[in-house]
């Protein structure tokens, strides 16, 4: 598929959009590790890049990790009070959300060479710190590749299950799972959605 022409930082920032469905076609991993390149520039907490990353393009490994945290918020909804047909729906969205993205990036963080505190106050800080930083990364990731005509959607569900999708990939023990980065082509031209104005959200003092 053919690349979208190089766009600039303005237009990267108001044309970037989420996206849930894509086209078939698949990402060269070329463009992956470009858009990934993109998030070793993200600022950091004592400049630890805590950020590790797992392409998963493999059906297989994205089917076990679908199905495994499906699993989970399954579990979760019954447990709030969901609905039979609330929670097959729900759960049956996500399966279908990862398994039609042509790439998954699994956006992980480590505190291996963050600080460590004797209390708990300051260790949540820490890792507070760590996962903010994450957030600066992937959106440097969203940024790059809207940049080259790749559409993404970014998914928290690792946050409420880490340990789930750290065993269904097998990762290392010090790598949490944050958000799932799903990346493909959009399947069309699709209109950005409204944003809340500026004066509701800003404050000056």
């Amino acid at each position: 598929m053919t690349l979208a022409k190089r766009l600039s930082l303005r237009d990267a920032l108001l044309g970037r959009r989420s996206f849930r469905l894509f086209a078939p076609d698949p990402v060269p991993a070329e463009l992956v590790r470009e858009i990934l390149e993109a998030a070793r520039w993200a600022p950091s907490p004592h400049h630890t890049q805590p950020w590790r990353f797992v392409v998963v393009t493999d059906a297989a490994w994205q089917r076990r990790l679908a199905e495994e945290m499906g699993h989970r918020w399954e579990l979760d909804l019954r447990a709030d009070g969901a609905a039979d047909e609330e929670v097959a729906g729900r759960v049956g969205r996500s399966h279908q959300r990862i398994m039609g993205a042509p790439a998954l990036v699994v956006c992980c963080i480590s505190m291996r060479d963050m600080h460590v505190y004797p209390d708990a106050v300051r260790q949540r800080a820490e890792h507070l710190m760590a996962s903010q930083s994450l957030g600066a990364a992937i959106e440097n990731v969203l940024l790059a590749a809207h940049e080259r005509g790749l559409a993404t959607g970014w998914i928290c569900a690792p946050l409420f299950c880490p340990e789930i999708a750290c065993a269904a990939l097998e990762l290392p023990g010090d790598w949490e799972p944050q958000a799932l980065v799903l990346v493909g082509y959009p399947p069309r031209d699709v209109l950005l959605p409204p944003r809340v104005k500026p004066e509701l959200l800003v404050e000056f003092r």
